[in-house]
């Protein structure tokens, strides 16, 4: 007579994955992705009454990005290591060129009057645009302004903008506001 052999009992090994699955679940760390940072205007008060906003065609740089990943700048096609330069001339202005933005002679509180550009940067692009092309030149346009931040900084209070205190940061940031307005992808080869 043959010996029967005992059966192993697996009902506790479902128990023991089900406890590995949920301790790795929870030890584990996912790599989070940022966004874009960009903080929006406040929401409008209901009662206030909606007005056009006129803005001067001098105070506003469109940048387009079409379908190939190519850049215009104004009216220049521009290759997106030259465009951070671009647009610090074009905010900052140095020669008080009519063309460019004009600056207006602005109280702030806690440092005095300052020279503020009211520049806008319009950014456009076509809905086949690359998004490393998009996010290519969405850094560049906030590296010119966090150099210009740096500058006035440096010539105010003598250190970089990062190493500054938050009343400090909030003056800097007044002084060179960052104005980027986006527009909604377009399908160009539709037209």
């Amino acid at each position: 007579m043959a010996k029967k052999t005992p059966a192993i009992n697996s009902s506790s090994t479902a128990d023991i994955a089900f406890l590995l699955l949920c301790y790795f679940l929870m030890t584990t760390t996912m790599g989070s992705q940022t966004g874009l940072q960009r903080r929006l205007p406040p929401m409008p008060d209901k009662n206030q009454k909606v007005e056009d906003q006129k803005v001067n065609r001098r105070n506003i740089i469109v940048v387009k990005i079409n379908s190939a990943d190519r850049i215009l700048a104004g009216s220049d096609p521009i290759d997106i290591s030259q465009l951070k330069e671009k647009i610090k001339i074009f905010l900052s202005n140095p020669t008080d060129d009519p063309t460019l933005p004009e600056k207006v002679a602005t109280d702030i509180e806690g440092f005095g009057t300052a020279q503020v550009s009211k520049g806008v940067i319009s950014l456009q692009n076509d809905r086949g645009t690359s998004y490393q092309a998009y996010i290519a030149v969405q850094n560049e346009l906030v590296a010119a302004i966090n150099e210009l931040r740096d500058e006035f900084a440096g010539r105010a209070y003598g250190k970089p903008f990062e190493r500054l205190s938050d009343a400090q940061k909030d003056i800097v940031k007044k002084a060179i506001p960052q104005n980027i307005s986006e527009a909604e992808p377009k399908d160009v080869a539709k037209k």
